[in-house]
């Protein structure tokens, strides 16, 4: 991501408005599933983990997981610059 974003500039604006959804989805999705259980009164540990099913749940999540690599690189990027 960091090497695509070098070479195309309007990249870092995408990468960003897809990680601001896949915040909304996984947040979302985890909340309603919380709500649900809790609504429902039923054993936590197991229930929560049917969240785990949900396909937008986990590519969400696995977005999330990437882009925070992916700023963590490019801050330490433009930090390595600084310093030289």
């Amino acid at each position: 991501m960091v090497l695509l974003q070098r070479k195309w500039g309007r990249l870092c604006l995408i990468y960003h408005i897809i990680a601001l959804l896949s915040i909304l989805i996984f947040g979302n999705i985890a909340a309603i599933a919380i709500y649900s259980i809790l609504r429902d009164n039923t054993v936590f540990m197991t229930n929560i983990h049917g969240i785990f099913l949900n396909p937008f749940f986990l590519i969400s999540g696995v977005y999330i997981g990437i882009y925070i690599v992916y700023f963590v690189m490019k801050a330490i990027s433009i930090s390595w610059k600084q310093q030289i």
